[in-house]
């Protein structure tokens, strides 16, 4: 798929790496991580296989729109990092896995 695709638009896709960033102010950080893929049947990206075949110019103008996007809406994004296809992947199953330990269920008071 070389064309744009439409918000809500499934794609099978391939990761080439991760953007590790957190938003917020001193007192109140949190991590936004930024997972980088490419839909699996894009002609034109179909060489990259990790976000830094990418080059420089391209990773640094991403990072930039991540930053500049959060300055819009009133928000501070800082990039920590960018890392590769190994690292994302690491992240999204750190994402999808259950959590370790009970599983503590808050009950409200009604039967």
């Amino acid at each position: 798929m070389d064309e744009p695709a439409f918000p809500g638009c499934l794609l099978e896709c391939r990761v080439i790496g991760i953007i590790e960033g957190e938003q917020g102010s001193n007192k109140r950080k949190e991590r936004n991580d930024r997972v980088v893929a490419i839909e699996c049947r894009n002609h034109t990206y179909a060489h990259i296989t990790h976000l830094k075949e990418l080059g420089k110019e391209f990773v640094h103008e991403l990072e930039q729109f991540f930053v500049n996007y959060h300055q819009l809406t009133g928000n501070v994004y800082r990039v920590l990092d960018v890392k590769g296809p190994r690292a994302a992947r690491q992240c999204i199953r750190n994402g999808i896995a259950p959590p370790s330990g009970p599983v503590r269920v808050r009950r409200s008071g009604m039967a």
